[in-house]
């Protein structure tokens, strides 16, 4: 396989290994930035990637940097980190995650309803002038109302507002910054002034002092309620990961020489058989041993037509068996599962950075520091230049710019568009390998198919059954499926599975014989039957001009030749296709609504891709092409500026996916589907492309949403904070209109990028 299709994202050398934490206390981008540095000063790290959203790093490293290493710099930079080892582990984090965020909710929520009840009152005395029916306190009553609105203030500094001081505290101790430090400057320096106004009123000219603790109380509050707002749709980002985490049931019914057991998954070893009872959820991997059912892969492949199963076809762990009871033999358990391998692939993709994000970072890595220093110039410029009361306008306008800034926005931007946009194509059947093909996807403008596998089945099916001579159809097809049925074949599967549907009886078999690329020929009931090639026949003295007739027929349609004789004579003949998917005309026509040229490249011969040409309506074809000759096509396409996807098997199209701006592999789950190219599609539908182009064009669009918005709020709001409209038109912000500004800044970023949850991409 081409090293650029591989489903790793992080590069490592020959000694490198991958080694994940999860993290703990990160509140926005200067946060990432914090443990990123942390990580990457350790000796041996090669590349240290920390996803804000998914509160995860992915460290590369020799073994020089071992696992204590890496938590100790972590923990040394003032956060909690802990190594994952193994699917099972990135599991229960991923739950655990997800409830630490519903109780952060909840605690938020109860900061949120303690910040109002304190506040209020601070806010109505703050500005009982505006308070229809209120009286207007002067003098002594108004030093006692402000005093009152002292001691309100207290509990939400120390109770609601505590999170931001001791982060802001903490990342101080190892001189970083980050939100919480913003936070607490304002509010602190906020509380510091008007305090000092009530207990040294001398210091500030008469008339000029004036507390402002509702400003103390409202920004806190709102900045808590949009954190509150902030975790609860956080939480909602990672929902369809966590649909594929609760696929798998944790127990199992094995069966037992008495009877059945329910035991633990960690029980089931490869080779075990499973009884899988109707409703029930197919617990691991494994093949079908007896039993006829449907069952339900909608959840892994998007597909909601249930498939019929059979014994010797394959299952999936995490599927719903819907009718019939199946008996199944394990064959995969523990990371080794589809389910699990899934799993491991769509966090990887949504743990990944695209370009853009990583620019971000950078940016967010010195926002923090960079607002703290306007703020200081803010304030030095109002009290050396400002109107009086100079010092009054110089606490306010620099808290105001503290305040404002919004370093969580940028942050979140990007990686929670990602993680939404690679779940929900997860939970389509679509499988992206990282942030990166995610962004190519969108500007694909031709999508070149391969023919078998890609938009056929991959196997042969009946398409044509005709007797000759005295032989009735019925007694054709039971001595051909009977003979067939040893078999291995794929041609020789898809005669016996077109007698059974046609209701056929069993015959007894005796003394049957595989001929290695001719047939097969066995005793049916007492009489000689062969079945294979024409010429198989021939060379046994078998006389084939009876059925000339069908066979030009046959080779006119492109359709590969079975004959079949019993006792020495012709007893009719099968034609076999590679079928059409169902479905692969429409998803054809579908993208090229989208604006997308659909081309086919095969090995196979002229007439057979031509045949399927037509069937699927594409009309630029490339037949009798090797996989080399693949390759070059795409690589000429991308000569000309067409950026291509190429969509094929994920075998002998390796070297055309790798060669493709975005590779796109067929497998219905196979191992080859999950390591090859930079998408898998789980089902068997071409709709699977359809749906990588749109969800690919709306995560652009999101992101370039919640970017324009997060960076123009920043540019803007921050010099309205300073006070760069006053001047002209005697504006000047409120810092509590400039926490409820920051409040909800993120909050708006992470409901856009949920707008991607209501996607219906095909």
């Amino acid at each position: 396989m081409n090293p650029q299709s591989a489903a790793v994202p992080a590069k490592r050398d020959a000694a490198g290994s991958e080694i994940q934490l999860r993290i703990r206390g990160m509140h926005c981008a200067s946060c990432v930035s914090a443990v990123e540095r942390a990580l990457a000063a350790v000796d041996g790290v090669q590349d240290a990637r920390v996803n804000l959203v998914e509160e995860m790093a992915r460290v590369s490293a020799t073994a020089a940097a071992g696992e204590e290493v890496l938590v100790g710099a972590v923990e040394g930079a003032g956060y909690g980190a802990e190594v994952l080892a193994g699917a099972g582990a990135e599991m229960d984090a991923a739950r655990a995650r997800d409830d630490e965020r519903d109780i952060e909710h909840r605690r938020l929520m109860r900061r949120f309803r303690a910040g109002v009840v304190f506040g209020l009152p601070v806010v109505v005395i703050g500005h009982m002038e505006m308070v229809p029916g209120l009286p207007s306190l002067t003098g002594e009553a108004m030093r006692i109302a402000w005093w009152l609105s002292a001691l309100l203030a207290l509990p939400i500094l120390l109770y609601v507002g505590r999170r931001f001081f001791v982060g802001a505290w903490t990342a101080g101790r190892r001189r970083t910054a980050n939100m919480d430090t913003l936070v607490a400057l304002g509010t602190g320096a906020a509380w510091l002034y008007s305090t000092t106004v009530l207990l040294a009123p001398e210091l500030f000219p008469a008339g000029s002092g004036r507390p402002f603790y509702e400003a103390v109380a409202v920004i806190i509050t709102l900045v808590v309620l949009g954190q509150a707002i902030e975790a609860r749709a956080r939480g909602r980002t990672s929902r369809a990961l966590r649909a594929l985490l609760d696929l798998a049931p944790e127990t199992a019914e094995r069966i037992r020489a008495g009877g059945t057991e329910t035991v633990s998954l960690d029980e089931v070893v490869p080779g075990d058989l499973l009884m899988i009872r109707p409703g029930a959820r197919v617990p691991l991997d494994g093949r079908v041993r007896s039993g006829v059912s449907e069952v339900d892969e909608s959840m892994l492949t998007g597909e909601s037509v249930p498939v019929r199963k059979f014994p010797g076809d394959e299952v999936v762990g995490g599927t719903v068996n819907a009718t019939g009871a199946l008996t199944v033999e394990t064959t995969k358990v523990g990371e080794d599962t589809v389910l699990a391998r899934i799993v491991d692939m769509v966090r990887r993709a949504q743990a990944s950075k695209p370009a853009i994000q990583r620019t971000v970072d950078a940016v967010a890595g010195v926002f923090v520091p960079a607002v703290i220093l306007v703020a200081v110039l803010t304030f030095v410029i109002w009290y050396v230049a400002g109107p009086e009361p100079r010092f009054n306008f110089a606490m306010v306008t620099a808290v105001a710019v503290l305040v404002i800034a919004c370093p969580c926005a940028l942050g979140l931007a990007t990686p929670i568009s990602v993680m939404i946009a690679i779940g929900k194509a997860a939970a389509h059947g679509v499988l992206i390998r990282d942030g990166e093909a995610l962004q190519r996807a969108r500007r694909v403008d031709t999508v070149v198919l391969d023919k078998t596998g890609t938009l056929t089945m991959g196997r042969p099916q009946v398409c044509y059954a005709a007797a000759a001579g005295n032989f009735d159809t019925d007694d054709f097809l039971t001595m051909a499926a009977a003979a067939e049925a040893s078999s291995e074949h794929p041609a020789a599967r898809a005669i016996v599975q077109h007698a059974r549907e046609r209701g056929c009886g069993s015959a007894a078999v005796d003394h049957f014989a595989a001929h290695p690329g001719r047939g097969v020929s066995a005793v049916v009931d007492g009489r000689r039957v062969m079945a294979g090639s024409p010429l198989f026949l021939s060379e046994a003295g078998v006389d084939a001009e009876p059925v000339s007739e069908h066979l030009q027929r046959l080779a006119e349609d492109a359709a590969t030749p079975v004959a079949v004789a019993v006792d020495g004579v012709v007893a009719g003949v099968f034609g076999l296709v590679d079928a059409v998917r169902p479905g692969a005309a429409a998803a054809v026509g579908r993208l090229r609504e989208l604006g997308v040229e659909v081309a086919m490249l095969t090995g196979d011969h002229k007439a057979a891709a031509d045949r399927i040409a037509a069937q699927v309506g594409i009309t630029s074809v490339r037949a009798r092409v090797s996989p080399a000759e693949k390759a070059a096509v795409v690589e000429t396409l991308r000569g000309r500026g067409s950026v291509v996807a190429m969509v094929g098997d994920g075998i002998n199209d390796a070297p055309a996916l790798a060669a493709a701006d975005v590779g796109v592999a067929m497998g219905g789950g196979t191992d080859v589907a999950l390591q090859t190219g930079d998408a898998a599609l789980l089902g068997d539908s071409l709709r699977g492309v359809e749906t990588l182009i749109r969800i690919s064009r709306a995560a652009h669009r999101n992101i370039v949403q919640n970017l324009v918005g997060a960076f123009a709020y920043n540019v803007v709001g921050i010099p309205v904070a300073a006070g760069a409209l006053y001047p002209s038109l005697g504006i000047l912000l409120s810092p509590m209109i400039a926490g409820a500004a920051m409040a909800f800044s993120s909050v708006t970023v992470v409901a856009n990028a949920n707008r991607l949850r209501r996607l219906v991409p095909a």
